[in-house]
C-alpha cells in the first residue's frame, strides 16, 4: 500500500501519536486540523486539566500574576474581521498562552512540594500547544497572519492575568474552544471552496 493509499483513520492515529512529540506526520494531509476529532482531543485535555485544578488550593497557586490572552469573543466583530486579522489574533494568543504555560512549568519546578497531577497536565498543555502550532502552520495560518498588509498596526491583543493554575487552564480551554475553533473553522471552510 503506497503512502497516499493509507486510510484517513490511519493518518489521524499517526498524527495523535507523533504530533505531541513535535514530529511532522510524513504524507499527512496539510489540513489535519480541519478534522474536528484532532482539535477535540486538545480541547478534552485542556478541560481535563481545568477540572483537575478546580478543587486545588495552595499547591495550584502560581505565586504571581501571569499574562494570558483574553478569551472573550465579540462574535459580531469576529465575523467582520478579515481571516488574516483572525490569524494574527490566534497566533498572538497562542504565543502568549505558550509563554504562560512555560512560566507555570517554571513555577512548578521551583516548588518545594509540586502537585504531581498538575505537572502532568502542564506537560500535556505544552505538548498540545506545540502540536497546535504545527497544525496551524500546515494550514497556512502563519502565512495569512504575516501577509496581512497592516499586521504591524493590528490592534494589540487584549490580555488578562492568571494567578492560579485553574485560571490558566480555564483560559487555555476557552481559547481553544473560542478563538482557535472559530478561526480554524473559517480557514477550513475557505480551503474547501
Amino acid at each position: 500500500m503506497g503512502v497516499h493509499e493509507c486510510p484517513a483513520w490511519l493518518w489521524l492515529l499517526l498524527s495523535l501519536l507523533w504530533l505531541p512529540l513535535g514530529l511532522p506526520v510524513p504524507g499527512a494531509p496539510p489540513r489535519l486540523i480541519c478534522d474536528s476529532r484532532v482539535l477535540e482531543r486538545y480541547l478534552l485535555e485542556a478541560k481535563e486539566a481545568e477540572n483537575v485544578t478546580t478543587g486545588c488550593s495552595e499547591s495550584c497557586s502560581l505565586n504571581e500574576n501571569i499574562t494570558v490572552p483574553d478569551t472573550k469573543v465579540n462574535f459580531y466583530a469576529w465575523k467582520r474581521m478579515e481571516v488574516g486579522q483572525q490569524a494574527v489574533e490566534v497566533w498572538q494568543g497562542l504565543a502568549l498562552l505558550s509563554e504562560a504555560v512555560l512560566r507555570g512549568q517554571a513555577v512548578l519546578a521551583n516548588s518545594s512540594q509540586p502537585f504531581e497531577p498538575l505537572q502532568l497536565h502542564v506537560d500535556k498543555a505544552i505538548s498540545g500547544l506545540r502540536s497546535i502550532t504545527t497544525l496551524l502552520r500546515a494550514l497556512g495560518a502563519q502565512k495569512e497572519a504575516i501577509s496581512l498588509p497592516d499586521a504591524a498596526s493590528a490592534a494589540p491583543l487584549r490580555t488578562i492575568t492568571a494567578d492560579t493554575f485553574c485560571k490558566l487552564f480555564r483560559v487555555y480551554s476557552n481559547f481553544l474552544r473560542g478563538k482557535l475553533k472559530l478561526y480554524t473553522g473559517e480557514a477550513c471552510r475557505r480551503g474547501d471552496r
